[in-house]
């Protein structure tokens, strides 16, 4: 019958609460970040300029394309051996244009979501596409895009496990070590998960409450 052994945890609640830290903190930069690459991107691929728009797709399509622990392999080991560059930076800049190439694609989904008669009566009253886009387009597209983009989000808390590879101390390393000293995985290892679940339910509440607020008249 297997032993449970919870009692070997609290002693290394500092270390966890450290850790659970420092996930938060390259989440958020990195939410924060990738959103506006993600928002400029979007943006390119709808405007009517076809070379911005060719840039825009062909940057989404390569980082949709490939693994985001190759991605963060090549900003700490192949950009590092150039720059050096903290793990917590490669960290962020590697989930920042990862998850950017998806917030991008939301973000345009979001746009051509609209109906196209709003931007053409818009065009009609003399705005310019920059102000069709700002005062008549966004602020819809906001609304449809937000679900999606909090699921983009929560996998980006979850994704930032990934940023061990580069020896960054977020819970998955720091999980990792402690289970190195005392062993019990399924304890440790629970415990994690549980953090991890707790902050992305926080940021899908968050989001049905901002939904909430953007659909209120």
């Amino acid at each position: 019958m297997f032993t449970w052994h919870w009692e070997q945890i609290p002693q290394y609640f500092p270390l966890i609460g450290a850790a659970t830290l420092r996930t938060l903190q390259i989440s958020v930069v990195s939410i924060v970040l990738g959103s506006l690459l993600g928002a400029v991107a979007g943006l390119m691929r709808v405007q009517p300029l076809r070379p911005l728009r060719f840039l825009a797709a062909a940057y989404v399509e390569l980082l949709r394309n490939i693994p985001l622990m190759l991605v963060l392999y090549l900003i700490y080991f192949g950009m590092g051996a150039f720059l050096p560059v903290s793990p917590f930076w490669a960290s962020v800049i590697g989930l920042s244009v990862f998850e950017g190439a998806y917030v991008a694609e939301i973000v345009r989904a979001g746009i051509q979501s609209v109906d196209r008669g709003q931007m053409e009566a818009a065009r009609s009253l003399g705005m310019s596409w920059l102000q069709s886009m700002r005062h008549v387009i966004v602020p819809q597209a906001v609304r449809r895009s937000l679900p999606p983009l909090t699921g983009q989000f929560v996998s980006l808390v979850k994704d930032s496990s990934l940023a061990s590879l580069v020896s960054y101390e977020e819970l998955m390393l720091v999980g990792r070590q402690i289970n190195s000293r005392i062993f019990s995985p399924f304890e440790v290892f629970l415990a994690i998960g549980a953090i991890y679940f707790g902050i992305c339910l926080v940021l899908s509440l968050l989001s049905r409450w901002m939904e909430a607020r953007l659909v209120a008249p």
